[in-house]
């Protein structure tokens, strides 16, 4: 089944799902003995760049180790938004690990954050804006959404209904993420700097970073501005803690698990993406399970985060 159908069903359902525990802490460590398998695309990148997970994971742990003020920068951003450092260091590890490499020194994340003020970019498909195709009729069901993640998120799942791999008024949509499909137009698919966002997470986290950190907020007319953002690490830092926290939050309140302990599910959540909806599917399936007379079923890490809870000891020494 389709995710957005996914979504519908847990959305409809929700209001009728009793919380199925108070609070349940998820302790620290992986559920997995082994490592899930690793997709075949992180697998393939990283042969063509003659390069393995080992030497890759070595080479951002180099980064963090060796950069005193970076690891300040992760303590006090955390801070602010109420998380532990460690999740912030397990999902740049973890993307650096099986998406690109980590480059040897911070001040290259600065470097290209300036490049991209200078580029001419634009968040469209075919021709059409994200700020045009956003005003077609079935997008008037976010209108009243004024929280940016509310918004965004609204959207993608407007996205995912009504376009995705669809041909609507004589044009034909890819069956293709949202982010994929008009938020990436240097290369599809492909996430940038040390957080390793794609734009449209940093534009669903814009309000929350605005309000926690004081920062000007996105404007998806201005792409140029989002990339720089998204590539500064000053900037993107808390872009990282506010997805992170956002994940944290969700599987607290949607589905009764506290993972604030455990960096590997965070991570998880960090990779994956969709939070909420993953957290009302877990809140669904552990109804049923109850109602079953089975025990609940606590949240997995994949391979991505099974890799920071192996490393955890060494990563938690930094900090």
């Amino acid at each position: 089944m389709k995710t957005s159908h996914l979504l519908a069903l847990f959305l409809a359902t929700a209001a009728c799902i009793p919380q199925v525990q108070a609070q349940t802490i998820v302790a620290p460590g992986n559920r997995h003995l082994e490592q899930p398998a690793v997709p075949g695309a992180s697998s393939r990148r990283t042969k063509a760049g003659n390069s393995t997970f080992d030497a890759k994971y070595r080479k951002v742990y180099a980064l963090l180790k060796n950069d005193a003020d970076l690891r300040r920068k992760i303590r006090s951003t955390a801070a602010a938004y109420g998380i532990d450092p460690i999740h912030i260091a397990g999902a740049i590890v973890g993307e650096h690990t099986y998406n690109v490499d980590a480059y040897d020194r911070l001040q290259t994340y600065y470097v290209k954050a300036v490049s991209y003020l200078s580029s001419r970019l634009n968040f469209s498909y075919r021709g059409e804006t994200i700020g045009d195709f956003v005003k077609r009729l079935e997008f008037e069901t976010c209108a009243a959404k004024t929280e940016s993640y509310d918004l965004w998120s609204c959207r993608e799942r407007v996205w995912d209904r009504n376009f995705r791999g669809k041909t609507v008024d004589g044009t034909s949509f890819p069956d293709n993420r949202f982010s994929a499909t008009f938020f990436q137009p240097l290369y599809a698919g492909q996430t940038f700097g040390i957080g390793q966002l794609n734009p449209l997470t940093a534009l669903q986290m814009s309000d929350l970073v605005h309000r926690v950190s004081g920062l000007p907020k996105l404007d998806a007319s201005d792409s140029n501005r989002v990339y720089e953002t998204i590539m500064d690490p000053d900037l993107t830092l808390p872009y990282v803690a506010a997805t992170l926290k956002t994940a944290i939050d969700a599987y607290s309140d949607i589905a009764g698990f506290d993972i604030s302990g455990n960096p590997g599910i965070t991570a998880t959540l960090y990779n994956v993406g969709n939070p909420e909806e993953r957290a009302y599917a877990l809140r669904a399936e552990n109804r049923r399970r109850l109602e079953e007379g089975q025990q609940v079923r606590l949240p997995e890490e994949n391979y991505y985060g099974w890799l920071v809870n192996d490393k955890l000891p060494e990563l938690q020494a930094l900090f």
